[in-house]
């Protein structure tokens, strides 16, 4: 009996050890996560048993890791859970967890610091920064959910971090409750049909020249999309909802220069457009076409008096106020053409669709909310819609050109991307 039992221990402890090395028949494989990667071939498949396992792995050879099975990877609390240090590595069907919680080492859930990963279906939660791409090229990044720790919001880390990374495709993601999701340093990069909700900075360009970002919903954030420094991007085809607060803007602008921003839904925000210098290039232009601009407290609003900007095919609904420029300046050397502006009050008797007297927008005693920034919290207020009132019937000094578009759309455009207006409404609840 006694040599029959030592036969079935030493059976059972072969078939554990046979376990843990994974060929490159791709059979499940148990033990630490990071043993049975050291123990991989390139180019194999390691599918893990279900599990949570503590761990911190290291990738540094091109395998496939599917955690179809059930696999969460638990960092507990400490460092970065998950590191791709090299090529051609997939990640897929799997959780990572409960990273670290220090800014100055980047805690992060998954790191990449390779070129031509793919990272699919994986759900990053409860890490200090979600999906850092530190000098990482043409990698993809698709349908992944990415969640960041119960802490005050300026203190969370970064969703997603692209830092000197470029060529990289991020899409179909779902991002929440972090704070950045940042490109920086970064070029030619395709942001697509990701949601991106209840953070800081829904997607922020810095020093980002040559990215397209298209198709995303950028929801419940302080700002929507800005760009600082960067020239060259395209923003097409996007949701930019309810950026609201002091700081609240759908698209804002810094000293960035040939960008495009055409067939957006920039809907319910503090601003919906905000420029501060841009374009910085003299000789560059950014080009607004066929957004709807609808439902913000400010439609446009400029730093300063400026130019450069062309506006063309857009559509501005019932915004608070349309066109505002700080420092008592007018938008009058931009350029406004074939743009619909609901508080028209024109008549297009030639049939051509476009209105037979110029737009215009006239500096009254909104002025000091303009110019005094603490007076906005009484916009719409009995006293100063009073006083607006008085200066438009009998003005005390000639009023101010703001913007004159000379021949307005009387009907309003169909979006090219969107559908018609009825779901405007919608997109506030």
């Amino acid at each position: 009996m006694r040599g029959a039992s030592r036969m079935v221990r030493a059976i059972a402890l072969v078939a554990a050890a046979l376990a843990v090395v994974q060929e490159l028949s791709g059979s499940v494989s148990a033990g630490p996560i990071q043993d049975m990667i050291d123990a991989a071939a390139e180019g194999a498949t390691i599918v893990p048993p279900a599990g949570i396992y503590q761990d911190h792995i290291v990738i540094a050879k091109p395998i496939t890791i599917d955690g179809s099975a059930g696999v969460i990877i638990d960092g507990g609390g400490n460092g970065t859970v998950a590191e791709i240090a090299t090529n051609g590595v997939t990640l897929k069907q799997l959780t990572i967890r409960n990273s670290g919680r220090l800014h100055n080492a980047l805690d992060a859930g998954l790191r990449i610091k390779g070129d031509f990963n793919v990272v699919k279906d994986v759900k990053i939660e409860n890490t200090l920064f979600g999906l850092d791409l530190h000098q990482a090229d043409n990698n993809i990044i698709r349908r992944t959910s990415i969640g960041s720790k119960d802490m005050p919001l300026e203190l969370r880390g970064d969703s997603v971090r692209l830092w000197y990374s470029s060529g990289n495709t991020l899409e179909e993601n779902t991002i929440h409750d972090a704070r950045d999701f940042v490109v920086w340093y970064s070029s030619n990069n395709v942001i697509r049909n990701n949601t991106v909700s209840h953070g800081r900075y829904g997607i922020h360009f810095m020093y980002a020249h040559h990215n397209l970002m298209t198709g995303n919903t950028i929801e419940d954030c302080v700002v929507g999309v800005f760009l600082m420094y960067s020239n060259n991007v395209e923003v097409r085809g996007n949701k930019l909802l309810r950026s609201w607060g002091a700081s609240g803007m759908g698209v804002g602008f810094k000293e960035s220069s040939e960008v495009t921003i055409a067939d957006n839904d920039l809907i319910g925000n503090a601003v919906g457009i905000y420029l501060d210098i841009s374009p910085y290039d003299p000789d560059a232009e950014n080009r607004f076409e066929d957004n709807r601009i609808a439902y913000n407290g400010i439609g446009v609003e400029f730093h300063t008096d400026w130019q450069g900007n062309v506006f063309s095919g857009n559509s501005f609904l019932s915004n608070f106020t349309q066109i505002s420029v700080r420092g008592a300046g007018t938008a009058l050397r931009e350029t406004w053409k074939g743009n619909y502006w609901d508080d028209y009050a024109g008549f297009d008797r030639d049939g051509d669709g476009q209105g037979d007297n110029p737009y215009e927008i006239y500096n009254y005693a909104d002025r000091i909310w303009m110019e005094v920034r603490d007076a906005s919290f009484f916009r719409g207020s009995m006293a100063l819609e009073a006083l607006d009132f008085v200066e438009r019937l009998a003005p005390f000094s000639e009023p101010l050109l703001l913007v004159k578009e000379e021949r307005p759309l009387v009907d309003m455009p169909s979006p090219r991307t969107q559908k018609k207006p009825k779901g405007a409404l919608e997109m506030l609840q």
